[in-house]
């Protein structure tokens, strides 16, 4: 019996683990992927307070191995399932089963991806998904964005200003984001938009050099050369598995308030998972701060 099961071990519940540590609680920690979640993926690590510059992959197992050293028990399990009986809830996994009097879900929200052949190995070694993130590393460079919405228009419209020429690729023949934002591109000088037109191949030896794009309406192909392309074509939230227990919005994002409480009592969200505005490494640590808080408060007045 655990006091508090964290699933996820991103940012969020990682934080969220040392915080009911350093309560006095008891912690185990289940993680499907990679320990660190999506910061891993991240070259380099700049706006985060206090840190410097590291890779992501160095900043998470600072954050796993200061986890580890405050007696958490961190598990590489899938989860499938929660159950609760009489307050106590029941963490099902492929493997096996956990009980906990509290649970944090901090699964996080993956990046949609193109699903090419060799795109996971550039990830990292130029291909991005955050501007805000990993926009300075190409300054004066030239980069391609994927994407027609508003984000993907959001992050042509900052790429803009610190790259030499930034492309947005875009598979329709019109933008699906605001037409605010498609008019603030149309002034950019070193903004082209490619319609009708989809990536067929990334291309490059240890790092991204080229991309071959195709024309649905024509389907001729072309190889543009590039130093590194920005992926945002959306995100998709892990909610899945919890649905009966929390209320999603349209999109699969968890719905809480900045408690990170949720429709179950002794269940709280972290991180990327749930509605929020802005998804970076910090929110993702607060966030997670504020769900180990408000379960051991919970605890603390339940048992």
């Amino acid at each position: 019996m655990y006091d508090i099961a964290i699933i996820g071990a991103g940012p969020a519940g990682l934080t969220a683990a040392l915080y009911a540590l350093r309560a006095d609680k008891s912690v185990i920690v289940l993680e499907k992927g990679a320990f660190g979640g999506q910061i891993t993926f991240s070259p380099k690590l700049e706006n985060y307070p206090g840190t410097g510059t590291l890779s992501g992959n160095e900043f998470a197992e600072k954050l796993v191995e200061q986890v580890l050293e405050q007696g958490a028990d961190i598990e590489p399990e899938t989860v499938l399932s929660i159950e609760k009986k009489d307050d106590i809830f029941n963490v099902v996994t492929e493997d096996g089963e956990y009980e906990a009097k509290s649970v944090i879900i901090a699964t996080g929200a993956r990046h949609r991806m193109l699903g090419l052949e060799d795109e996971e190995k550039f990830v990292g070694n130029g291909i991005s998904f955050c501007a805000v993130c990993d926009g300075a590393f190409y300054r004066d460079r030239e980069v391609a964005v994927i994407g027609g919405g508003n984000s993907a228009l959001q992050e042509a419209l900052l790429l803009s200003t610190l790259c030499k020429k930034v492309t947005v690729i875009q598979n329709l023949a019109f933008f699906t984001g605001e037409e605010r934002l498609v008019r603030d591109l149309e002034k950019k000088e070193n903004v082209e938009t490619v319609l009708s037109t989809v990536v067929t191949k990334f291309e490059g030896e240890d790092e991204l050099s080229s991309i071959e794009i195709r024309n649905t309406e024509t389907n001729e192909t072309k190889t543009l050369s590039v130093d590194g392309v920005f992926v945002a074509i959306g995100l998709i939230p892990q909610n899945e598995p919890f649905a009966a227990h929390i209320k999603l919005d349209s999109y699969g994002y968890a719905e809480s308030s900045e408690d990170c409480t949720t429709v179950t009592e002794g269940i709280f969200v972290a991180g990327d998972c749930r509605q929020k505005k802005i998804r970076q490494v910090a929110t993702a640590i607060g966030d997670g701060a504020v769900a180990a808080l408000a379960a051991c408060n919970y605890i603390d007045e339940k048992f």
